[in-house]
């Protein structure tokens, strides 16, 4: 045990006293740093000057002059304050000020640019495809953006029913998505009130009548009670199986790579002379295992400051870190030993790639079925991916941190399971392990790897 002791040491200062392991640790951090920093900017959909033209052929004499105030610039910035007012209404107040600046300032950024439209009404009877050639020319100063032709029982339903026609919208090709967008607002809220106004229809009342301030629901525990946020429902399973996902995929590829540096330098033979090799297996899984457990539980620590920055670390099942940290183990144990065995058994990372296509479509197997799993966490494929190894952790993490958490009982009977296919796979891998160390030249394919797993 000693030597065990010893050589975990050895791998878990290797790794965890090197630039590359901070650095691996900060950049995840910073990415998100660095993007609440600038995706509002990159991102905002509002940041384009939109200007140009538009023709209009308004073939019921009567949509006209709500066209020109639905596009009219005071109009359109008060319409995407609204929307904007809206959005930050849903928002709690923790949020909106995250990240520094005052709610006014994230309000002008969100309303952007208004844009600047030019209406050229045509008469009702103008030949449309003549009109159509107007879209070719595009002058640099105010491009033709758009025609438009309203029908003539836009306003008026033809005949005695309710079937009100519409409008018909022609735009030239590689028209930005945001400038049909804002084109089809204006004209949605012209068509509308012109309809209103041929009722007799006051819009203000209608608006107050069929509007509903929405109520954000309350969640009540034991303890307290808060107001619900959105989102995390969604937000705890994919969160837990991410750190899962990455502790044990990052120190397994370390283990690897350790691995196979090692056997084709020879530093092994050095090693072997010193330990057997069931010992320096099981010092190199304990200590990688250890730096991988070291940076999950960092992450974990930044997501729960989070958390109780946003007031919400009453809303985490505590339970679930605990889980968390017996399902990695027997995750790492399971894979690592896997990987183990891989670098084992081949000469250098090229001929790793063939053998770890297996191990690889396992861990992607969890990822593909995440939202099936997190949406019906007591469904027939739910329960079966929970006891089925080496994927039952990362299928019972997800249950787990589901609305719907699993009965007690299916959590340890996977975690029995899980436990006995780490005893499976340590066995697997040290059968390998002890023939593969010392073995060099043609690299083992699946048949070979069993006659070793036999005759070891």
């Amino acid at each position: 045990m000693r030597k065990i002791f010893d050589i975990a040491k050895r791998e878990f200062l290797a790794t965890v006293a090197t630039r590359a392991f901070v650095i691996g640790l900060l950049i995840v951090p910073a990415m998100f740093v660095l993007f609440g920093m600038f995706a509002p900017k990159l991102f905002n959909l509002r940041s384009m000057k939109i200007k140009g033209e538009l023709l209009v052929i308004d073939q019921t004499g009567r949509v006209m002059p709500e066209l020109q105030r639905a596009f009219d610039p005071v109009r359109m910035e008060a319409r995407r304050r609204e929307e904007a007012q809206k959005a930050l209404v849903q928002a709690s107040q923790q949020a909106r000020q995250f990240g520094g600046g005052e709610v006014t300032d994230k309000l002008a950024d969100m309303i952007g640019q208004v844009p600047d439209f030019r209406i050229l009404p045509r008469p009702s009877d103008s030949d449309i495809e003549r009109e159509k050639k107007w879209l070719f020319a595009q002058p640099k100063e105010m491009p033709h953006l758009a025609l438009v032709v309203i029908h003539p029982n836009a306003v008026e339903p033809a005949g005695s029913g309710l079937e009100y026609g519409t409008y018909d919208l022609f735009v030239p090709p590689k028209l930005d998505d945001r400038v049909d967008n804002e084109i089809q607002r204006g004209l949605r809220e012209a068509v509308v009130n012109a309809r209103l106004k041929a009722r007799s229809l006051d819009q203000a009342t209608i608006d107050a009548m069929v509007n509903l301030r929405s109520v954000r629901s309350v969640t009540v525990t034991p303890e307290n009670q808060r107001i619900t946020v959105r989102g995390l429902n969604f937000l705890f399973p994919i969160a837990f199986g991410l750190l899962l996902f990455m502790g044990v995929m990052g120190g397994g590829g370390q283990l690897l790579t350790t691995m196979v540096e090692e056997k084709s330098n020879r530093v092994v033979e050095v090693l072997l002379s010193a330990v057997s090799p069931m010992e320096l297996m099981a010092g190199k899984l304990l200590g990688q295992m250890a730096a991988s457990l070291l940076g999950m539980c960092i992450y974990l620590a930044m997501g729960l400051s989070m958390l109780s920055f946003f007031a919400l670390l009453g809303m985490l099942n505590v339970s679930l870190i605990f889980y968390l940290i017996l399902f990695f183990i027997i995750t790492y144990l399971v894979m690592g030993s896997m990987m183990m065995a891989v670098g084992a058994a081949v000469n250098d990372m090229k001929e790793a790639q063939g053998l770890l296509a297996p191990l690889t479509i396992l861990f992607i197997i969890p990822w593909i079925l995440w939202m099936p799993i997190s949406a019906a966490p007591n469904s027939a494929l739910s329960v079966t991916m929970s006891f089925l190894p080496p994927v039952n952790t990362f299928a019972m993490l997800l249950r787990m941190a589901s609305s719907v958490p699993p009965p007690l009982w299916q959590v340890w009977l996977s975690i029995a399971i899980g436990v006995a296919s780490v005893f499976c796979a340590v066995w697997v891998a040290a059968k390998v392990f002890r023939i593969g160390l010392l073995m060099y030249g043609k690299p083992p394919n699946f048949a070979t790897l069993i006659r070793w797993i036999r005759a070891a």
